[in-house]
């Protein structure tokens, strides 16, 4: 069976005026009911026994990482727990003074999985691509002083904005507009400033 890739136009970011792009895979989702069928059928192997083989696998990968284990799997690769503070924890600093955390307020934030190079080389000795289509950036007709300038109209009548009202004011994708916020925020003549972190980060007028 064939993957379709997809031509994905990306913002310029070497200054070079151009926009560039980048090759991704059109995914489509596969259960973990037909993925244990998969194998099955190949293994010729009962489905509960695949079932409990991957279970036990799950449950022992989560308890070594739980203990501080960065553990290999052949063929598979390598899996290790990442850390980070509590989301409604304030993030640490090196300054003098600052106390240090405890445990409580720290907690296990994702896993960090890095490829077995012989499950790379599988992946692409099994894959064969053809043409998905191509996806375009959403451009604004607005110039960034511009979109700056409604940025600041709509927080003199709003007080606040998030990420999704400036791409309704600017035309732009999510992702674009993200970049452009924290780019303003970092400005300090731009006159926006944020607030928060992650999903509960906001931007305000700064103060004079």
């Amino acid at each position: 069976m064939y993957a379709k890739y997809i031509k994905k136009e990306i913002a310029d970011l070497n200054g070079t005026g151009r926009t560039q792009a980048y090759y991704k895979m059109a995914l489509r989702p596969m259960s973990f009911e037909q993925f244990v069928s998969l194998c099955a059928r190949e293994g010729h192997m009962e489905e509960s026994s695949i079932v409990g083989v991957l279970s036990l696998v799950s449950e022992k990968l989560a308890l070594s990482m739980a203990e501080g284990f960065s553990v290999k799997l052949d063929g598979i690769g390598t899996f290790n727990a990442k850390l980070g503070v509590r989301d409604d924890m304030l993030q640490d600093a090196f300054e003098e003074g600052e106390s240090s955390r405890n445990a409580h307020s720290i907690r296990v934030t994702g896993v960090a999985y890095r490829a077995d190079n012989d499950l790379i080389r599988a992946t692409s000795r099994k894959c064969v691509l053809e043409r998905g289509g191509v996806s375009r950036l959403r451009k604004s007709k607005l110039t960034p002083a511009e979109r700056a300038q409604k940025a600041r109209d709509f927080l003199e009548e709003n007080t606040i904005m998030r990420v999704p009202d400036y791409v309704k004011l600017t035309g732009l994708s999510r992702t674009t507009a993200s970049k452009e916020l924290c780019r303003l925020a970092l400005d300090p003549t731009s006159g926006i400033t944020s607030k928060g972190s992650r999903s509960q980060k906001f931007y305000v007028l700064s103060k004079p």
